[in-house]
């Protein structure tokens, strides 16, 4: 098996080569290239020292030297270049205490958490694999290396690690490993925030998320994410509903965003689209109530559930952006469209332009998790709803103040004060462009403005 590797990570293997020392790309690399899929980074193994590396290369940096790695510069990329190593004992199920190197490949390749990514390649001898890593991409399974209890006692992360490269992948998790997984996921309590965080956001914006439902079956979602199982645990006994709010929640995410390969929305926006179908129902079982005909409602859900989506993000340690576009389009998510220009200018005002495009894929894929004998009209609803907008985009219509074509500097130029009863105005003025576009004229708003607040008053 030959694969082609980038000239300047050649470069690198050879020159460590020509001075004596073994050198191969390892890991995740040599995993993806076997499933013809092109590597996001390359990572190189050495049997040369931290200063034997920085002896051959004339740029380098120092980032994680007392763990072996060294950045080697080439023009205007780098890459990580680690010296074969042991691990000695781990304390916090996260990283060893200390680390040794050796000259052995087999032995680095021994501490590593999957099968699929303890093989390493170089031209010379082609894939190196010794725990059987080919075997199982061909099964399409995760294994770990040797036993898999030790693998999440010394690294729990591995434990969840396991079910995003399922996910990624689209792999069944080894028999041994899954056992091992249930029995060590209370380790996960050990776990920083930000690691989680960004494992599960892997999970997420797979083509696979309906991984989640192993996440709960394993007892992850218990440790990690708690708030999660109450909604497994809650039917909705409701005509628009067959799933519990569990499983709804899951055929959402699976559905909002699109495939990876369809390049719908950006990565960003595609992490901000699954966050917010996984977390917007998530008051349902707290707001859970049985009216007279006998039906399940969760009235105020939305609500509730945009005030607990931003303690479980903060607690998750996401950047405030995304804390912000999650709540607020979980907060409109069940919004109910006026299919009129007005009324979709009314909800593009209030929802804001930015959102208007996600909160609609939002309503969509919460469509398509329920019941699919109701499904055919709110998807024939909202395709009015969304070619009324596009008809508003297309014809540059006001929904906002910054598109009004009257500023409060041109009402100061007219003699009014600046202050709050400036923005009482404004906001009148941008209420009756709402209802007719065409009033949208400096002109025409300055002769309404004197019409309806005379000088003389303000």
């Amino acid at each position: 098996m030959k694969f082609k590797i980038p000239d300047k990570v050649n470069y690198i293997i050879n020159m460590l080569r020509s001075h004596g020392f073994e050198a191969y790309i390892v890991g995740g690399c040599v995993r993806d290239m076997v499933l013809n899929r092109y590597p996001e980074d390359w990572d190189i193994t050495t049997s040369a020292t931290p200063q034997e590396v920085k002896k051959i290369f004339r740029r380098t940096v120092d980032t994680g030297i007392q763990h072996g790695t060294v950045i080697v510069l080439v023009d205007k990329d780098h890459f990580e270049v680690t010296t074969y190593r042991l691990d000695g004992k781990y304390e916090d199920y996260r990283r060893p205490k200390e680390v040794s190197f050796t000259t052995n490949l087999e032995e680095d390749l021994r501490r590593r958490d999957f099968t699929i990514n303890a093989m390493a390649y170089n031209e010379e001898h082609g894939i190196i694999d010794i725990f059987g890593g080919l075997e199982d991409l061909e099964r399409g399974q995760i294994r770990c290396v040797g036993s898999a209890k030790e693998r999440f006692e010394e690294d729990a992360l591995r434990i969840l690690r396991a079910i995003r490269f399922s996910a990624q992948l689209d792999f069944r998790i080894e028999d041994n490993t899954l056992e091992a997984l249930k029995e060590k996921a209370p380790l996960l309590k050990n776990i920083s925030a930000e690691r989680i965080r960004v494992e599960l956001t892997k999970l997420l914006i797979s083509d696979h998320p309906d991984r989640l439902r192993l996440l709960y079956d394993t007892g992850i979602t218990n440790i990690i994410l708690p708030e999660f199982d109450a909604t497994i645990q809650t039917k909705q006994n409701n005509i628009h509903h067959i799933y519990n709010v569990g499983e709804h929640i899951i055929k959402t995410v699976m559905n909002v965003g699109g495939s990876l390969q369809e390049n719908r929305f950006s990565l960003k926006e595609r992490t901000i689209l699954r966050w917010t179908m996984l977390l917007h129902d998530i008051e349902k079982p707290s707001s859970q109530t049985v009216g007279e005909d006998g039906q399940d409602h969760f009235y105020g859900h939305q609500e509730k559930g945009a005030i607990r989506a931003k303690e479980i993000l903060k607690r998750l340690k996401f950047d405030n952006d995304t804390i912000n576009s999650v709540v607020h389009l979980i907060r409109w998510h069940d919004y109910r469209f006026v299919l009129t220009p007005t009324g979709m200018r009314k909800v593009a005002s209030k929802v804001g332009k930015e959102y208007m495009y996600l909160l609609f894929e939002v309503n969509r894929a919460d469509t398509m998790g329920k019941n699919p004998a109701i499904i055919d009209e709110k998807l024939k609803n909202l395709k009015m709803a969304m070619e009324i907008y596009e008809e508003i985009v297309k014809n540059d219509e006001c929904v906002s103040l910054k598109d009004l074509k009257v500023s409060g500097k041109d009402l100061i130029a007219q003699g009014y004060k600046p202050g709050k009863n400036m923005g009482q105005i404004l906001n009148e003025l941008l209420a009756r462009v709402i209802d007719n576009p065409d009033l949208n004229h400096k002109e025409k708003l300055l002769d309404l403005v004197n019409e309806l607040y005379p000088k003389n008053n303000y």
